[in-house]
């Protein structure tokens, strides 16, 4: 066999950058990314021109100044002499309220609904489906709107409950009264407080931290119990059982926690004519809350049950061979295959209610989009400015969703040997 020097490593030539597979798609790969950044720069440098025709100039310094505006729902103390950056900073905050919340209620309501939908019992199994069916084929703002008109219309006002004969009852053991125009609910009191930490206006409690290291321990002696009980079941072929020592963990320090700093919770109670002690929540985030429940609750159900359905009717009969419970199928053996389908549109859905809580616009709620994207746009008349951060925060935000979802689903995948 004849060999030439060089035939495997022939000397570089411009020509290969369009003919040698080898340089090919690096090309195109370069020269579409220089088409998109020239295309990029040609719709900045045409904003930027039309905006000076304009007599304007792309500037953010409208964020300091005074912003003039209440806002009825703060998570941090706020009025109107602040500015327009801790407006915007408490819009955030009431984003991310709705949207933790929400995706929180909408995650229990759609396992639940998703799991009934595979009920045995037919009239259970039916109402979950005539409830996925019905919400989930109807626009969120259209729920929004008619949880308002509920709250609005059939709720009483807050004298209802004034008198000894008070024509509307608090609910849950007293502790909520739901009305025209808020929900009061219980606030939490302490009666050996540990005293705060000063974070300028702001103040976080020791309590809090503490709750929050207790916590943090308990999630660490979970997992080293966790790889403790994996170890001996490796060793001899039976785990031992660890769920009382992790619901000790879990329970007994926050309870002694609880005992120590005298945590109760104090009940909202009329006076005048409108609640005190308690905290009143205003009802457009209740019904906003609500309705992103529900509606994504619809598509979660869906997820669910997709994701059960896909695991083979095998898998459960192998276990049961095995001699492995019901419950103990479930959680390791269904469960973990059915994730893998579960967790990708998850992630969807998540998405999808945060960038939905920017309807809260049609009910007042002050969010983000509310806030930046609606008072300091008309009051600065910076809408280029006001677009581009709320598109800049939302985009964050979205990416900080995926990519925590994303290292949830590794972690909990199967891993093929």
């Amino acid at each position: 066999m004849v060999t030439y020097p060089g035939a495997d490593h022939p000397p570089f030539r411009w020509s290969m950058l369009v003919y040698d597979r080898r340089y090919r798609s690096l090309t195109l790969q370069a020269v579409v990314f220089i088409l998109v950044m020239l295309l990029a720069a040609w719709l900045i440098d045409n904003t930027l021109r039309n905006l000076s025709d304009l007599g304007k100039t792309l500037s953010f310094d409208f964020l300091f100044r005074r912003a003039g505006y209440d806002i009825p729902q703060q998570l941090i103390p706020y009025n109107s002499d602040d500015t327009h950056l801790r407006a915007t900073v408490v819009g955030l905050l009431n984003t991310l309220l709705v949207s933790v919340l929400g995706c929180a209620a909408a995650t229990v309501v759609g396992v639940v609904a998703g799991v009934l939908r595979l009920s045995s019992n037919w009239l259970i199994a039916r109402l979950m489906t005539v409830y996925v069916e019905v919400f989930r084929n109807i626009p969120v703002l259209l729920w929004i709107l008619v949880s308002l008109a509920i709250f609005t219309e059939i709720m009483p006002p807050p004298n209802a409950y004034r008198g000894e004969n008070p024509a509307a009852g608090m609910i849950l053991f007293d502790m909520v009264a739901p009305t025209n125009r808020y929900t009061a609910i219980p606030s939490i009191g302490m009666t050996n407080p540990p005293g705060t930490i000063a974070l300028g206006r702001e103040a976080v409690s020791w309590a809090f931290v503490a709750y929050v290291a207790v916590l943090a321990a308990a999630l660490v002696g979970h997992r080293l119990l966790k790889r403790r009980a994996r170890r001996i079941q490796d060793k001899t072929g039976r785990r031992p059982a660890t769920w009382w020592i992790t619901a000790a963990m879990f329970l007994l320090p926050p309870l002694a926690l609880t005992w120590y700093f005298g945590l109760h919770l104090i009940p909202p109670v009329l006076r005048g004519f409108n609640f005190a002690d308690g905290i009143n929540l205003d009802n457009s985030l209740v019904v906003l809350w609500l309705a992103l429940t529900l509606y994504t609750g619809a598509f979660i159900a869906e997820i669910v049950r997709g994701g059960i359905l896909a695991v083979s009717k095998g898998q459960t009969e192998a276990a049961y061979a095995l001699g492995l419970r019901p419950r103990r199928t479930m959680s390791l053996v269904i469960l973990p295959q059915a994730l893998r389908v579960i967790i990708p549109p998850l992630i969807s859905q998540y998405l999808n209610l945060t960038k939905n809580s920017s309807l809260a616009i049609a009910v007042g709620y002050m969010d983000l989009r509310g806030t930046l994207g609606g008072t300091t746009l008309n009051q600065t008349g910076r809408e280029m400015e006001c677009m581009v951060l709320m598109m800049g925060i939302y985009l964050l935000l979205s990416l900080l969703i995926s990519g925590g979802m994303n290292l949830f689903n590794a972690r909990v995948r199967l891993r093929e040997r």
